[in-house]
């Protein structure tokens, strides 16, 4: 079994484009897995992964094919 790379709430946050604080309020409210090694959290690559896929909002191959203009109208127009 491969050994899991563990990077810190910086190095995630920005591979996810997203605030330090925000990573860290997933972690405190238990959505993110993390080990505190004494210096800090570490988040491993399989623990980032579940947290992506529990926060999918659908598989891609469920993408619509095509949209029709006519069926989103303008609000503007009314």
């Amino acid at each position: 079994m491969p050994q899991d790379r563990y990077q810190t709430v910086q190095e995630f946050a920005e591979r996810l484009k997203v605030s330090e604080a925000t990573e860290r309020h997933w972690i405190k409210e238990g959505a993110l897995r993390a080990i505190d090694i004494g210096k800090g959290w570490r988040i491993s690559d399989a623990d980032l992964d579940e947290f992506l896929r529990q926060h999918e909002m659908r598989p891609r191959s469920t993408l619509p094919v095509e949209i029709n203009p006519a069926d989103h109208s303008d609000r503007r127009e009314r």
